[in-house]
């Protein structure tokens, strides 16, 4: 026994060895730090012999990282993304033909690469369209490919679904500090329902997801970056209160965020709230780790240092937003195209097409806040937390399955016994975030509250479930965390570490045989009419 408690301590939360407070080896509370030590440094000049070395605690806070397992880390990843995969592309051309929005969206990608913008048959004209090109793009790719067929068309969807994986695999790993949690993630996002059927069908929301999750690991990774050239500086003997500000150094990660971002915003214009918690991010990271560094003036200092670069991550997403319009701009036939003409006004170049795109976009935001046609499975984001009212995909049950009454179904439906965690999950986070000021706690809160909150500001527009799959990835993030504190620190007894070691494994299992059940509805599979209506556990808000 003492043996398995052992193992369990080295593969949860935190490890002994390697407990660095700042590649967030521990969810316990991080001590503050030792303002008297740090006060008897001299205001000495780079190198200087005078300067004492930095505390280990301050160290700890700086020198963020992955864990030290990397060749382990690299196996987990592998793993959790192969079965992300075999589940996403087993059947991947099953249901036949169009089914839901892939009437639109399959059908869009197609006129894409024939016209270079979307295209309305009957006219033979540039079609208009409520959404920006790229997620169609994003189709269309695999449509290339491999046709315009059923794996043509979604197997873009599947591999953004089967890269979200792993990358959120990493990410819960260098958040937590335990490959063993981060796998838990990669495993939790590969097993939601929702996921899944995004994953396998046409539709533009999981490019969103991927694109926006793929942004906040490289701000992630740009703040562990950034907080080494402190460190490395403070090594060389420099006092951060003497007014040193690190040397020039392009943060190529927080231009690739912006890149990532603005790829996001060219699928769908709800990436707009997450750009938006991004920039408060970068501001609060860089304020807090002047903070830490006992800067002089770290309000000052971070508006004076890092302004810029938010303006350039803000320039960025803007410059890579505009480019997903490029067929657009290289087409004559796009609706709007050649707006200011149609007005009698002259076209000077570009101005005059990035004009005309303006007045695009005004029409269609126009178009998005008066969408309230009621629709069948319309939701609420209150619904879409509880797991309430999922969406039909397909129907048929013209199947035979040996029965008099026979049924086949793709459920958009999270996977219940998940998706009801999320809740307290959140409330947990919360708590840890607020009596724990812990960073990860609070950027996993606003990413999830990026994806959900707002949604509430438009009560009257017609809004479905697939609307959260940006906050998904943060929703599975709170349950991880939550399974790190039932887990709990690495000083805790090796009995505690077992038991909630334990206890997250039984989670895990039944969110698998959860999964498992509900299956059949993800992927059309016939069943029996009465194995089909036991798994509407909630009656006709599934039906």
């Amino acid at each position: 026994m003492a043996s398995i408690a052992r193992a369990v301590g080295r593969s949860a939360v935190a490890t002994g060895r390697r407990h660095h407070l700042g590649d967030y080896r521990t969810l316990t509370k991080i001590p503050r730090m030792n303002a008297a030590a740090l006060d008897t440094q001299p205001s000495g000049l780079r190198g200087s012999k005078a300067t004492p070395p930095v505390t280990e605690e301050l160290r700890r806070r700086l020198s963020g990282g992955p864990p030290g397992d990397r060749l382990r880390g690299w196996i987990t990843v592998a793993v959790v993304t192969g079965f992300a995969a075999v589940l996403r592309l087993t059947g991947l051309t099953h249901p036949k033909g169009l089914v839901f929005d892939e009437v639109y969206y399959a059908q869009d990608a197609r006129q894409l690469l024939q016209h270079g913008v979307e295209w309305n048959i009957d006219d033979a004209t540039g079609s208009y369209v409520a959404h920006p090109p790229l997620g169609k793009w994003c189709i269309a790719l695999g449509e290339w490919l491999f046709g315009y067929n059923e794996f043509g068309w979604r197997i873009s969807a599947a591999v953004a679904g089967i890269v979200s994986v792993a990358l959120l695999t990493m990410l819960a790993r260098r958040l937590t500090g335990s490959t063993m949690l981060g796998g838990a993630a990669g495993l939790l996002m590969a097993m939601d329902g929702l996921h899944l059927v995004l994953s396998r069908t046409a539709l533009l929301d999981i490019f969103l997801m991927v694109f926006l999750l793929g942004a906040f690991y490289c701000l992630v990774l740009d703040r562990d970056a950034r907080r080494r050239r402190w460190l490395t500086a403070m090594d060389a003997g420099v006092d951060p209160r003497a007014g040193f500000r690190p040397a020039f150094a392009v943060p190529w990660w927080r231009i690739a965020a912006g890149v990532l971002a603005g790829m996001a915003m060219g699928v769908k214009w709800s990436a707009l709230w997450f750009i938006l918690l991004f920039i408060v991010l970068l501001y609060a990271w860089e304020y807090r780790l002047r903070r830490e560094v006992r800067a002089a003036s770290p309000a000052r200092d971070t508006l004076l240092d890092e302004t810029g670069w938010v303006f350039a991550f803000g320039i960025t997403s803007i410059l890579t937003y505009v480019a997903t319009w490029t067929g657009w701009f290289a087409s004559d036939a796009g609706s709007y195209r050649h707006w200011r003409a149609e007005q009698g006004m002259s076209e000077p170049p570009v101005l005059g097409a990035l004009h005309n795109l303006w007045e695009y976009h005004v029409s269609v935001l126009e178009f998005h806040e008066g969408l309230n046609t009621e629709h069948t499975y319309q939701s609420w984001p209150w619904q879409w937390m509880l797991d309430a009212r999922p969406v039909v995909f397909y129907w048929s049950s013209d199947v035979d399955c040996g029965a008099e009454r026979c049924a086949s179904e793709v459920l958009l439906l999270g996977t219940p016994l998940l998706w009801w965690v999320f809740i307290p999950a959140l409330v947990a986070l919360l708590w840890w975030a607020a009596s724990r000021r812990d960073w990860r706690a609070w950027a996993v809160l606003g990413g999830a509250a990026a994806g959900i909150a707002p949604w509430l500001l438009y009560p009257d527009r017609t809004m479905f479930f697939f609307y959260a799959i940006p906050a998904q990835p943060f929703l599975v993030l709170a349950v991880v965390f939550a399974m790190g504190m039932v887990i709990g620190p690495a000083t805790a007894s090796p009995e505690r570490r077992l038991t909630g070691a334990l206890i997250a494994g039984g989670f895990m299992v039944l969110i698998a045989l959860c999964f498992a059940y509900f299956w059949p509805l993800y992927t059309g599979q016939v069943m029996t009419y009465e194995d089909w209506h036991a798994r509407m556990w909630l009656g006709n808000n599934w039906i």
